[in-house]
């Protein structure tokens, strides 16, 4: 996937660049193949955890309104440009 999409994986591997992740960035390694479930919440234009159970341990989550927000820039990112 990423080979089709070279713009998206240097500006994906720019993100990478600048922070650190618990999971050493599975979601890009495996192609974004790996990703959390997530999908776009539009009253906040945020990415809205999908699965409560793990949402809780990621480092990244936001809990709001018994709902939880990701904060991970590089998934952000990929739900955004990518559309995963």
């Amino acid at each position: 996937m990423l080979e089709q999409n070279n713009i998206y994986k240097k500006e994906l591997e720019e993100i990478i660049d600048g922070m650190q992740c618990p999971k050493d960035f599975k979601c890009y390694k495996s192609g974004l193949k790996s990703l959390c479930k997530a999908k776009k919440f539009d009253v906040y234009e945020s990415l809205m955890c999908l699965n409560d159970e793990e949402a809780h341990k990621c480092l990244f989550s936001v809990r709001y309104a018994y709902k939880y927000f990701c904060q991970c820039p590089l998934r952000n990112y990929i739900a955004e440009k990518v559309g995963k």
